[in-house]
């Protein structure tokens, strides 16, 4: 079970932290994802940081490439998604979700199979 907090209203330009608590299966070997939906599109990958077992890396989309950073702490069965730099196109529906795919589709929202609730992110002009 995932479960997304820390979504809210936020002025452009500012920054908000999204955590996503995991429960009830081995949190060390899922590759750990964040999607977005924004309103009227469809769900579309934000940033991944990849079991420890393949080396912990993170992976982002180019749109927040250099404004978001992705952890996660294991011991804790966490990840976190901080964001900086928040733009209007930014506010969308946050979701984490866990993955076992290879990393080359670490990407591919297809490939995961347990999502959160998602956590919602406004973001005013």
């Amino acid at each position: 079970q995932l479960v997304e907090s820390g979504g809210g209203l936020v002025q452009t330009g500012g920054s908000l932290t999204l955590s996503c608590a995991a429960s009830g299966a081995t949190f060390r070997n899922y590759h750990m994802g964040w999607f977005r939906q924004r309103l009227g599109r469809e769900r579309e990958f934000v940033s991944a940081v990849s079991r420890p077992g393949s080396g912990g890396a993170t992976f982002y989309a180019e749109h927040v490439k250099g404004r978001f950073t992705a952890s996660r702490d294991n011991a804790k069965n966490t990840v976190t998604l901080r964001m900086n730099s928040l733009k209007p196109e930014d506010a969308a529906v946050y979701f984490c979700a866990a993955s076992q795919i290879a990393l080359s589709g670490i990407r591919n929202s297809e490939y995961y199979y347990n999502w959160g609730q998602g956590t919602e992110v406004t973001v005013s002009s």
